[in-house]
């Protein structure tokens, strides 16, 4: 298809003749069968519901064709409507626009939806097992239309993947508003999710899959690795412990969506790992893309392979083919040194193909979920109660067990595994209370990412460059609390090029504070200014930072002031963001640990070398990490105190109110 071909087709829309019918392709990874939730009633509304894209001379026939996705999928994917052309993140000047930064808002959407890069890409979903850009192929379709038309003094609101229509706005407003799943509380339990999403009036947006600022992989490898870095280095801390991070041995399950960033991230951290994936095409497309070094299918194979790596102390990392309770029993059986472990399925969704249990085949899995649910759910709690059994054994013998916030623990507990402490607390921490939050989040260090829209890898290595000089004059003159964030950021981003890490666009990833995201992002647009680098470039970040969510199991964990479960901060986030110069910004309910329990907030800002861009890089990057910044310092977290102090002798105008610290005897002497 030519590019005259391809942009006649975004203008199109949705078009008034019916596309031919499309096969499925048994080679692309498809999203479970969901679970039959709909009344017959309710079925004659989902339809309704579909049909209204439409015109009304193609009802009599896509209505038939609508219900049989419903019976077959439990979701209306309107796959006829797919678009001929291949998928992915094309350069900015490929796209039909009146407005460049609705051109970048395509170039964005196009990548979430690359096969290379989406997890379900037919089903329009990214990661997570149900994180999804669109509910069906005529919001994609319609999307396109209306960003191929908009100017700058429009703006497109997204319903959970319903684009409700342009209205009229400014320049500086944003071009694009996003609200994923925003139900009433009371309707926010997983059943209500199945419902709604199968009536198609909303949808799990996860967290960077909705709001069109997923970058592949990469986008979570770099925490991965820091993670990973920082984990080890509690254990050689240990008296007796080991000295050396070579040989050390991490375990994790998950090769679908983010998780498949633990084997590159071990790598980087310089450990043995192995992976855990159930799933053979998730595994293999990994391999294929140089996510991870070695496939083993059988354990007998494989453990063999991982001792003489250990003895070797050498850098690699394994996945295994299979099911991740058999990996963690027979590592505790064998009585093997495990260093760290963790778990990345996707266990805020495990009914519908976020985890697989033990002893039953995948597709068998695929067939339960889907007609007898009650039963699935039993199977899966009773492999958490086993792969916790095991865990406990090896955590029992020396390994740091951490949750990576994908709701292990609170899955597990609501499974009945011996995951609690007398107290009531979880047997261990989440990465965010042990690792991230005191030593990152605390201090303003989120992940901070960028995507170069001419897709040239030229101008992906600039802009590696200047991050990394700009990075290095910050170092001399910064406190000495963060210097070790600081030194392993610059080796991250020196050493990001050699790594390989693209998969779609090219995006980048750095922890940064909110000095580095403003002075790096400053340096960017008057390297686009001169030339330096030769399109606009897009700015973000993943949702999983200092202040754009609330998530009490994760990324708010480490906030115990009792306002861990309150989500003020991610929704003034949103809305500071949209008036300081984002160009499209998105609230989801859901992300990460579950749909009902987390609320987060992203935004994406298109950069071109003007003086607007200037002024919006100053003005929003300041609110969106001190808003959190000064939400943590008020839950009296120590380095955010320090942070939010030395923001206000940085910034006129900025007065925020700190909290006065009660002697604990005065508490304790009067209860």
């Amino acid at each position: 298809m030519t590019k005259e071909q391809f942009q006649e087709e975004i203008r199109i829309g949705i078009p008034d003749t019916l596309p031919e019918p499309k096969a499925y392709d048994k080679e692309i990874n498809h999203a479970p069968k969901r679970k039959e939730i709909l009344t017959d009633e309710e079925k004659k509304l989902a339809l309704r519901n579909a049909l209204r894209y439409f015109p009304k001379h193609l009802h009599a026939k896509l209505a038939p064709e609508f219900l049989e996705e419903l019976h077959e999928y439990g979701r209306i994917y309107m796959y006829r409507y797919r678009p001929d052309y291949e998928m992915y993140a094309r350069p900015i000047s490929d796209y039909p626009h009146r407005s460049e930064q609705a051109a970048a808002i395509m170039l964005m959407i196009q990548n979430n939806l690359d096969p290379a890069v989406a997890q379900h890409p037919h089903e329009l979903i990214t990661y997570g097992g149900n994180g999804a850009v669109f509910q069906n192929w005529a919001q994609y379709r319609l999307v396109m239309k209306y960003l191929s038309e908009m100017t700058d003094e429009q703006t497109l609101v997204m319903y959970s993947g319903h684009p409700l229509g342009l209205f009229p706005s400014h320049k500086n407003a944003p071009r694009v508003v996003v609200t994923n799943g925003m139900v009433i509380p009371n309707y926010s339990k997983p059943d209500d999710w199945e419902r709604m999403n199968a009536l198609g009036v909303s949808q799990y947006g996860q967290m960077t899959a909705g709001s069109y600022m997923y970058i592949g992989p990469q986008g979570i490898v770099h925490g991965t690795t820091i993670t990973v870095l920082n984990a080890a280095r509690k254990q050689m801390k240990k008296p007796g412990g080991p000295t050396d991070i070579h040989g050390m041995l991490f375990v994790s399950s998950g090769l679908g969506g983010m998780s498949g960033a633990q084997p590159k991230a071990g790598n980087i951290a310089g450990v043995v790992s192995i992976v855990a994936e159930i799933n053979p095409l998730a595994a293999e497309k990994r391999h294929a893309q140089g996510w991870v070094d070695e496939l083993h299918y059988s354990l007998d194979e494989l453990i063999p392979a991982v001792r003489k790596a250990m003895e070797e102390k050498r850098t690699v990392s394994m996945a295994y083919v299979g099911n991740v309770v058999d990996l963690w029993e027979r590592l505790a059986d064998e009585n093997m040194h495990v260093d760290l472990g963790s778990d990345q399925t996707s266990l805020h969704n495990p009914w519908a193909g976020g985890y697989y249990p033990v002893g039953v085949s995948l597709e068998e899995s695929k067939r339960l979920m889907a007609e007898e649910p009650e039963k699935f759910r039993d199977l899966v709690q009773e492999s958490l109660r086993r792969q916790v059994a095991a865990i406990n054994k090896l955590t029992a013998q020396g390994m740091y067990f951490f949750d990576y916030g994908n709701a292990f623990l609170l899955q597990a507990k609501r499974a009945g595994a011996d995951i609690v402490m007398p107290d009531g607390k979880f047997r261990y921490p989440s990465y965010v209370q042990d690792i991230m939050g005191p030593m990152f989040f605390d201090y303003g260090f989120g992940p901070f990412r960028w995507v170069c829209t001419s897709g040239d890898p030229k101008d992906l290595a600039t802009t590696d460059r200047i991050a990394a000089e700009v990075m290095e004059q910050i170092k001399a003159e910064a406190p000495e609390e963060i210097q070790g964030q600081m030194d392993d950021n610059i080796h991250w981003i020196k050493e990001a090029g050699k790594n390989h890490l693209v998969v779609g666009s090219q995006a980048r990833i750095l922890y940064a504070d909110c000095e580095g995201r403003t002075k790096i992002a400053l340096a960017f647009n008057e390297a686009i200014k001169k030339g330096e680098i030769s399109k606009p470039v897009v700015l973000g970040r993943d949702h999983h930072d200092v202040s754009g969510t609330d998530s009490p199991f994760r990324e708010t964990s480490n906030i115990y002031d009792g306002s861990q479960f309150c989500a003020d901060m991610a929704v003034q986030n949103v809305i500071g963001d949209s008036f300081r110069g984002a160009t499209w910004v998105s609230i989801h309910n859901g992300g990460g640990v579950g749909w009902g329990e987390v609320i987060n907030g992203g935004f994406g800002m298109v950069i071109n070398g003007d003086a607007d861009s200037d002024r919006h890089i100053r003005e929003m990057l300041l609110w969106d990490v001190n808003n959190g910044i000064a939400r943590r310092s008020w839950a009296r977290n120590s380095g955010s105190m320090t942070s939010i102090e030395c923001e206000m002798l940085r910034t006129p105008g900025l007065q925020v109110t700190m909290p006065s610290i009660v002697d604990d005897e005065i508490i304790n002497n009067i209860l």
